[in-house]
């Protein structure tokens, strides 16, 4: 919308394009006239672009997606804190390898991923692509901590003794 904004030609102190061409017309400048009847695409593209913000504004998806994160980081946090902690307490040692690494480096990916919400907040395009970007690798990470973590898995149920 903005880079769509600065294509409009001056409008002279007007408000809207409207404003500008009936403005044109009292003072009978055909040149101007035409030069901002020729804008009016523009301006109709400028005023779909304003509504669909506002109708996908009105869905609430914004607070649906921070919602769905908070709960994700949360759980998945949590999830790789107490993981090491059960496998210590059950084995006296930790095993470093794929899946212990890949779990750190998930928790880190989404606390960056969260550390850019306020500056996306304020418009921030870098902090969104930052943010895009720590998700999609953080889901690289999640894919191999599910393939790193199938046989851990496996050995874990063979081992244990079940009542």
């Amino acid at each position: 919308i903005t880079t769509l904004k600065k294509t409009l030609p001056d409008l002279g102190g007007a408000s809207s394009l409207t404003e500008a061409i009936a403005a044109a017309e009292e003072v009978e400048d055909s040149t101007l006239v035409g030069k901002l009847k020729s804008a009016m695409p523009i301006q109709q593209e400028i005023d779909a672009l304003v509504q669909e913000r506002k109708d996908l504004s009105k869905m609430g998806l914004r607070d649906g997606h921070f919602n769905q994160g908070a709960i994700l980081a949360f759980l998945g946090t949590a999830f790789a804190i107490e993981g090491p902690l059960n496998t210590y307490a059950r084995a006296g040692k930790l095993f470093p390898g794929p899946h212990l690494y890949a779990g750190a480096g998930l928790v880190v990916l989404w606390s960056l991923a969260v550390a850019t919400v306020p500056a996306m907040q304020k418009g921030n395009d870098t902090a969104r692509s930052i943010h895009i970007a720590a998700n999609v690798s953080g889901l690289g990470l999640f894919a191999w901590q599910i393939v790193s973590g199938w046989p851990i898995l496996t050995k874990v149920y063979s081992l244990t003794k079940w009542p």
